[in-house]
């Protein structure tokens, strides 16, 4: 099994990399790439991960080459990614970066109305012999979405991940008060409110008030949860990352 029979996991909202608005903005990518790398995570989940952006790519002079999800993927990890939503100058979705074999993985548009695209990705991680779902989302602003998308995720889970096998669903939930966490529960996953201990807060990175980005498991125990603070992390995204520990 992993080193000392522990799984870390960890989620971020990169906010496409970069930082600020119009001239002001600021490209974050370079950092983020470092950041990531400092997690020291398992699996990665990420949101608003972009693909390309041509007016970035023009705007930036330091804009990578990669795609933002193999740019981030720190040496010997795999990257996973599928898109959401497109653009007039790119498109972007979500990402899963990790240091074990990715089996397979599948996409699914949870999208609820024309202008909010969203979607699930679904990668089968092989830790030593023994499969590991992760579900990477980042659900909608609106609540009514939100309970339609959880309903597609666990139409989803029920249909595609046996119940007897580990399951982990990471990402924006855009979930205002937790208010998603008793359907999450029903489905068997819990998060790190089955801990003792600071509340868990992730959103705005600069002054954080409520959380936002929810790691949930179903067949693994919940060791710790924290999120790194400090300067650096509080201009990188307009989130802070999340990270979780398992024992397996």
């Amino acid at each position: 099994m992993t080193a000392d029979n522990k799984l870390r996991v960890a989620t971020y909202n990169i906010h496409k990399g970069v930082q600020g608005l119009g001239p002001a903005s600021r490209l974050e990518i370079h950092n983020l790439g470092h950041a990531v790398e400092q997690l020291d995570a398992d699996i990665i989940c990420l949101q608003e991960v972009r693909k390309m952006n041509r007016k970035a790519a023009l705007k930036f002079a330091r804009w990578p080459e990669q795609p933002q999800a193999e740019f981030l993927a720190p040496l010997g990890y795999t990257a996973v990614y599928e898109t959401n939503a497109y653009t007039r100058h790119g498109e972007h979705g979500n990402a899963l970066l990790t240091r074990w074999p990715v089996i397979r993985k599948t996409h699914r548009d949870i999208s609820d109305h024309r202008f909010e695209q969203r979607g699930l990705l679904h990668a089968v991680i092989d830790v030593d012999g023994t499969p590991l779902h992760t579900i990477v989302v980042h659900l909608g602003l609106i609540k009514g979405s939100r309970i339609r998308q959880i309903a597609q995720l666990r139409d989803f889970v029920e249909r595609e991940i046996p119940p007897d096998e580990r399951l982990v669903v990471a990402g924006d939930f855009n979930d205002w008060g937790a208010r998603m966490r008793y359907a999450m529960n029903a489905m068997g996953l819990r998060d790190a409110s089955d801990l003792r201990g600071p509340r868990i807060l992730t959103y705005p990175s600069r002054l954080p008030l409520t959380q936002l980005d929810f790691i949930y498991a179903r067949h693994l125990r919940l060791t710790d949860c924290s999120v790194p603070r400090g300067p650096i992390w509080a201009r990188m995204s307009d989130h802070l990352p999340l990270v979780a520990d398992f024992s397996l």
